[in-house]
């Protein structure tokens, strides 16, 4: 055995990297292990291994030290030193042993279920966290086995020994004497394998003590040594530490032999009672039963005098107030023992000194309640008294402790004066019409006779003229001044003057006669008239035009914001090319020649100004900036790139609809690509999104695809009468073409919404199968409101049709009703909320090569 050990040693430790050259020299080891020779180790010289010359014991050393040198004679260090450490492995070699061969425990009746009343003690001379270590106790037998065999259970990793549920239901009936028990420690763990030991429990039951406790009274302030024992608990078994909890905290403790005591003096108002649990505990502090719980009563002395509220504000008392009228009532608190006579409490009035005959007394005292009432001599306003009381415990019998309550009292003035204004009638006062709200008009002032601050407070109103709540007062109330203020915008047409009547009050109620004539002021405001600027539509313009514009090419318009306002004459400033002019009175702005010398990318910036046509001096201006584009591309015969889709014939949906040719060759030319375009503006290019698809109008089967590619419709017009005869049909049923562009669209060749029919729409359709259309959806993205225009632009051939309605979503709830234009009148209403990222589809009529919408631009060039 020694050698195979010896070998294994030999064959773990490495081999020393000893230099390879030849070197004259011997090799030196050093440190735990003493010189070479001495110790459990050794170098080979010739191979490098470091060798084992006798047995390891880890018990006795479980790591060694080393380190390697080639040294000469004479002692000089040719290579080195060279650190080893050896770390002796564990064997499990030692076995576990218990601290003692016998224990001998009590057990007392009445210890609760699995709560420890001993633990095992055992070691294991291997090395700690190891298996060879690792420590396991077993019950091996128990004797007598009655009333159970399974009286107690033993806790595997711990050793701690507790009652069984066995063991506690039937411990009243155990046999008196003592169970023995022989235990075992085993250590490798859960292993099969390993070295054991046992041991003999001697266990002896004994009665229970531990008994509910009478309460305890103590008297506060006692005056005996301190700590004072109070009370006695004893646990039977054996190893038990007492703990003691205190409810409220108190100066209470308990000793080892569980003897109660009381540190400190009580105090009985500060706290009457204490409520003790004391608990008899295990080494781990686990209780064996439940907590004792002990009642300390506090009794009481007579240590504490009357004590009478804080002194407070002085009571007023209005003059004339009738005899028996409440004044204060005294009430002293004593903080002894409540209705005990240390704490019972009678009142004698000191100051003033009660008068006789009882006529004469200005105040009655009752010694019971402490309530004082005014007496029947009369008090006059603006006295100051100060009222005495003496507050008595034990009834007011000698021996008692005493205190003095004080209570100011003030005979206050009763409201009896109404107030008035200084000045009933105000010269008027002229306001222009266009006076800002908050404008000071005038300042009234109110005088009030009283005495008392409370009742010289004021509130004003107006009470006639100001129907339309076009005047506000402003006031502090403890002032008798009040501001007459402008609350809205006057206007001289609708009313010139205003008569305002102003009424004052007091806030407390009056006492005596009504408000007299003085309580009104009259204040008369004449409103000068005022004519106001011009005002225009936008505070500036922009307009993108192409360098390649005619002249006489309309812009924009100029127009007032308000419709109704004067009329206004227009003119441009600083046209220092000469590009452009604007009409007088309409404020159309066209090109005044061609925009030669013009580059695309420029700017150019005019000034606008519009005048009163009835007051010439009242006028405005705004500032016009023109961005030239590149020149129109040539037309081309084809339909602008864009995705394309399919429109079912008949249509049943609604949308917005630009046509474009057919498949036919011979009807193919004459229109140019189509474009649209937000305009120049960056509020409009921010707000609203364009976005166009190329469909083909076919018939579709009941699953929506595409059936078959068919011939021109029955009695359906031609491409190039189409455009007059779907301008008149526009006129006279509205018809549209409609398709939802909408992300949330089926994926299917032909798209078909769940809307319903246009009321206009027949199978009669404006487009024949195979037609080429453009769908264009107008998107809001963001939650703004206004009013912008489209405009329809063309270079050649027939205009193309456009149409726009907005129609219902695919999917969700039932959208509002679609607009339909009307030819003749005004087709735009107000359209309801438009959320950010909705789009919706606004239907457009044909007006004079103009489009008129309310979301932006759109362009077919």
């Amino acid at each position: 055995m020694v050698a195979a050990w010896l070998w294994l040693l030999c064959f773990l430790v490495p081999q020393l990297p000893l230099p390879r050259e030849e070197t004259e020299g011997q090799v030196v080891l050093s440190g735990d292990a003493g010189v070479a020779g001495e110790g459990p180790f050794a170098v080979d010289p010739e191979a490098g291994f470091l060798l084992v010359t006798r047995a390891l014991d880890r018990e006795e050393q479980a790591e060694y030290q080393l380190q390697v040198t080639l040294e000469t004679e004479d002692r000089h260090v040719l290579w080195g030193p060279q650190p080893v450490r050896v770390r002796v492995k564990d064997e499990n070699d030692q076995v576990p042993h218990f601290s003692q061969a016998t224990y001998k425990v009590q057990l007392s009746r009445g210890t609760r279920l699995g709560v420890p009343f001993f633990f095992l003690e055992a070691s294991d001379g291997d090395e700690p966290g190891t298996a060879n270590s690792d420590l396991r106790f077993h019950i091996l037998n128990q004797a007598p086995a009655q009333p159970a065999s399974d009286m107690f259970q033993l806790e595997p990793w711990l050793g701690a020994l507790a009652l069984s549920p066995e063991g506690s239901a039937s411990l009243d009936k155990a046999l008196e004497g003592y169970y023995q028990l022989l235990v075992q420690v085993k250590d490798m763990g859960d292993q099969a394998s390993g070295h054991q030991a046992t041991a003999t429990i001697d266990v002896s039951i004994v009665e229970n003590t531990w008994v509910p406790l009478d309460p305890v009274h103590l008297a506060e302030n006692l005056q005996v040594p301190y700590p004072h024992h109070i009370a006695q608990v004893h646990w039977n078994g054996g190893n038990v530490h007492y703990h003691l909890e205190s409810q409220p905290q108190g100066p209470f403790d308990v000793d080892t032999e569980g003897k109660l005591y009381v540190t400190q003096e009580l105090d009985r108002e500060a706290q009457a009672e204490y409520l003790l649990q004391v608990r008899a505990q295990n080494t781990h502090s686990e209780d064996y039963a439940e907590p004792l719980e002990l009642q300390v009563v506090v009794t009481d002395e007579n240590d504490n005098a009357p004590v009478c509220p804080p002194r407070g504000p002085s009571v007023s008392i209005p003059e004339l107030s009738p005899p028996g009228t409440k004044v204060a009532k005294v009430s002293a608190e004593d903080a002894d023992a409540p209705r005990s006579p240390n704490s019972h409490v009678v009142y004698q009035l000191l100051s003033p000194e009660p008068e006789e005959p009882a006529e004469l007394r200005a105040f009655e005292l009752d010694s019971s309640s402490g309530s004082v009432t005014l007496g029947a001599a009369q008090l006059q306003a603006g006295q100051n008294i100060l009222l005495q009381v003496l507050a008595m415990d034990l009834g007011g019998t000698d021996g008692g402790l005493s205190s003095t309550c004080e209570i100011p009292v003030t005979i206050t003035d009763i409201n009896d004066h109404a107030p008035e204004f200084t000045a009933s009638q105000i010269e008027p006062v002229s306001l222009p019409e266009d006076a800002e709200p908050g404008t000071l008009v005038t300042t009234l002032t109110a005088t009030d006779a009283d005495l008392e601050p409370a009742f010289r407070l004021m509130d004003f109103a107006i009470e006639a003229g100001d129907e339309e709540g076009t005047f506000s007062l402003d006031w502090e109330p403890d002032s008798g001044h009040v501001q007459l203020r402008l609350l809205k915008n006057l206007s001289y047409e609708a009313v010139p003057s205003h008569k305002l009547v102003v009424v004052v009050r007091n806030v407390e109620e009056l006492v005596g006669p009504g408000p007299g004539p003085g309580a009104t002021a009259t204040v008369t405001v004449l409103v000068e008239r005022v004519v106001p600027p011009p005002q225009l539509d936008q505070e500036s313009y922009e307009a993108s035009v192409p360098i390649s514009t005619p002249a006489g090419s309309l812009l924009l318009t100029v127009q007032p914001s308000d419709p109704l306002s004067s009329p206004l004459r227009f003119s441009l400033v600083n046209d220092s090319e000469g590009w452009l002019c604007i009409k007088e009175i309409s404020g159309e702005v066209h090109t005044a020649r061609p925009l030669q010398g013009a580059q695309p990318g420029d700017m150019y910036t005019v000034l606008i100004e519009a005048q009163d046509a009835d007051e010439p001096t009242l006028s405005t201006s705004a500032t016009l900036v023109i961005h030239f584009l590149k020149a129109l591309p040539a037309p081309t015969p084809t339909l602008a790139p864009v995705p394309s889709r399919h429109l079912c014939t008949p249509r049943q949906d609604h949308g917005v609809v630009v046509s474009g040719p057919r498949e036919d060759s011979d009807l193919a030319g004459g229109h140019g690509p189509f474009s649209f375009a937000l305009g120049p503006n960056p509020t409009v290019q921010r707000d609203w999104r364009l976005r166009a698809l190329n469909v083909i109008v076919c018939r579709c089967n009941v699953e929506g695809q595409c059936m078959r590619k068919v011939g021109r419709m029955k009695g359906m017009p031609t491409k190039l009468s189409a455009v007059g005869i779907l301008v008149g049909t526009l006129i006279a049923i509205g018809a549209t073409v409609t398709q939802d562009l909408d992300a949330s669209l089926p994926k299917s060749p032909c798209l078909k919404c769940r809307g319903d029919a246009h009321p206009g729409f027949h199978d009669n359709s404006l487009f024949s199968q195979n037609d080429a259309a453009t769908l264009v959806a107008v998107e809001r993205t963001t939650a703004r409101f206004g009013q912008l225009s489209f405009n329809l632009l063309y270079s050649s051939g027939p205009a193309s049709v456009m149409s726009l309605e907005r129609i219902p979503r695919c999917s969700g709830p039932a959208p509002p009703s679609s607009i339909v234009p009307s030819v003749m009148g005004n087709p735009w209403a107000a359209l309801p909320t438009w959320p950010r990222g909705h789009t919706r589809y606004v239907q457009v009529d044909w007006r004079e090569k103009q489009l008129v919408a309310d979301i932006t631009s759109v362009h077919l060039l």
